[in-house]
């Protein structure tokens, strides 16, 4: 499956922003996705998953309450809304996806499979 980001862009702080992750190649719907992000000088870090079906989500205590991770299986398409944005979350976004697999940690990165190129998201104090 192939995955593609957008929506990133500059935000001032307590902002929105809403991004996409757009899917080709195989059934999405069958596939969990999960946001990553990673700033400058530190380690790609897990920001929340949704199940294939969409029935479960899951989030960081980082942005938990504050982000929310939908999908539209029709669209192939899953987003990340971001609200009350802070500088903190400053980083590139991106956007992974597996066969369900209730065994595999969310956390580890080199637990998904496929990877989407990323967006920026920039957040001004």
């Amino acid at each position: 499956v192939q995955l593609q980001a957008s929506g990133g862009g500059l935000v001032q702080a307590g902002g929105s922003l809403r991004l996409s992750c757009a899917a080709s190649g195989r059934t999405f719907s069958d596939y969990a996705v999960g946001w990553f992000r990673q700033a400058p000088g530190k380690k790609r870090e897990f920001v929340g998953r949704i199940s294939w079906s969409g029935g479960t989500t899951k989030y960081a205590d980082s942005v938990k309450g504050r982000f929310t991770i939908s999908r539209d299986n029709a669209k192939s398409t899953v987003y990340l809304q971001m609200n009350s944005l802070k500088p903190e979350d400053t980083a590139i976004y991106s956007c992974a996806a597996r066969l369900p697999a209730p065994y595999l940690s969310d956390y580890d990165t080199g637990e998904w499979e496929y990877w989407g190129q990323g967006t920026q998201v920039t957040v001004s104090s």
